[in-house]
């Protein structure tokens, strides 16, 4: 497969599931229970219900995916309006992204008890939903991303603070994973500094080269763990063509994964089996599946033309994708309210 035929390939899935992508996610945000919270827990003092908590993002299960499925429509309205309702969204938007509510996310998080609440995970997927509002010439993205900007600066402290005292990376499959973290950090982290506030792009290509600069002949074959939604060999080199021009990228790659152009290791060419997706720990495996087809998706595109390991990512990917992507809609809450990020990543 080609980048070419790859790439149109995405386009047409996009084009037939993004009113499907909508819906899913319009549904998401406003659905308050099941619902999981991560919350500092005072003897004595009950727990507010998650749209007392959280009046901006209190569906979609939990809090970090409900700014994902947030992600979800602003991006397809700004980028793709004419395959979605798009009064619906600006109508949900509105409503959940107004000065109140987002101050008084700020105040949530800005409280101390709270300030390692959703690290990296949460955090960089408000960073992300910042820099899409943040970098839209449209009226009501100017609106929505002044209340989101405040959040953001929040997180930024929080990741100021942080990275430089993270001696060690986590290489998890899940939340805590620090490569995917910063990969996604790093968008709203170069906006700042195009607009004179160069403290977290620095800080963030700091940490990445300290973390995983020299690392090499990485374990691969030891993917997946069971309840992965990311695979740490990928996220990790995912993050480094955020870092490194073409070729140098390529010669980091064949240190850090050098079988790849004879598919090996076997287990990152090969789609997670998922056996149950209304379990919510083995339904991640969906989002692994995904999350492995966007990355090595961008790991061709990061490649000089003519890499003899760019046939093998595309196949990989195109497997990956088609194992998952018919999961997104009709099926269990456990893969509903968070593959369509993962979906989204991939496709747009």
């Amino acid at each position: 497969m080609s980048l070419t035929g790859w790439d149109g390939e995405r386009s047409r899935l996009l084009a037939a599931g993004a009113g499907d992508l909508a819906g899913m996610a319009l549904a998401n945000v406003v659905r308050e229970y099941p619902h999981h919270e991560t919350h500092w827990h005072v003897e004595g003092v009950a727990i507010p219900a998650p749209r007392q908590l959280h009046p901006a993002f209190y569906g979609s299960c939990d809090w970090h995916s409900c700014v994902e499925m947030f992600w979800v429509l602003v991006r397809l309205l700004r980028h793709h309006g004419d395959l979605v309702p798009a009064a619906e969204i600006r109508r949900t938007l509105d409503e959940h992204l107004t000065a109140r509510a987002l101050a008084a996310e700020v105040a949530y998080f800005a409280a101390d008890e709270h300030r390692t609440t959703q690290r990296p995970y949460g955090w960089s997927a408000l960073l992300e939903l910042t820099q899409e509002t943040a970098t839209w010439d449209d009226p009501d993205a100017a609106r929505w991303s002044t209340g989101l900007h405040e959040l953001s600066a929040v997180f930024v402290t929080c990741y100021l603070d942080w990275l430089p005292r993270a001696t060690y990376p986590i290489r998890t499959g899940v939340h805590d994973n620090g490569a995917f973290g910063l990969s996604r950090a790093l968008p709203y982290a170069g906006y700042l500094a195009d607009h004179g506030e160069p403290r977290l792009r620095q800080v963030i290509t700091e940490t990445a080269w300290r973390w995983f600069g020299a690392d090499h002949d990485y374990p691969g074959s030891w993917e997946p763990s069971g309840a992965d939604f990311l695979s740490p060999a990928l996220a990790e080199a995912e993050l480094m063509t955020r870092l490194l021009p073409a070729t140098e990228f390529a010669a980091w790659l064949h240190g850090f994964l050098p079988g790849i152009a004879d598919r090996k290791p076997a287990a990152l060419f090969t789609p997670a089996t998922v056996t149950d997706s209304s379990d919510g720990l083995i339904a991640h495996l969906h989002g692994l599946n995904l999350h492995r087809a966007w990355c090595w998706h961008r790991l061709a595109h990061a490649l000089p033309a003519g890499d003899d390991r760019i046939p093998a990512m595309l196949d990989t990917a195109h497997a990956h994708t088609h194992a998952s992507l018919p999961q997104l809609t009709g099926g269990s809450y456990a893969v509903e309210h968070f593959l369509g990020y993962y979906a989204l990543l991939l496709l747009s």
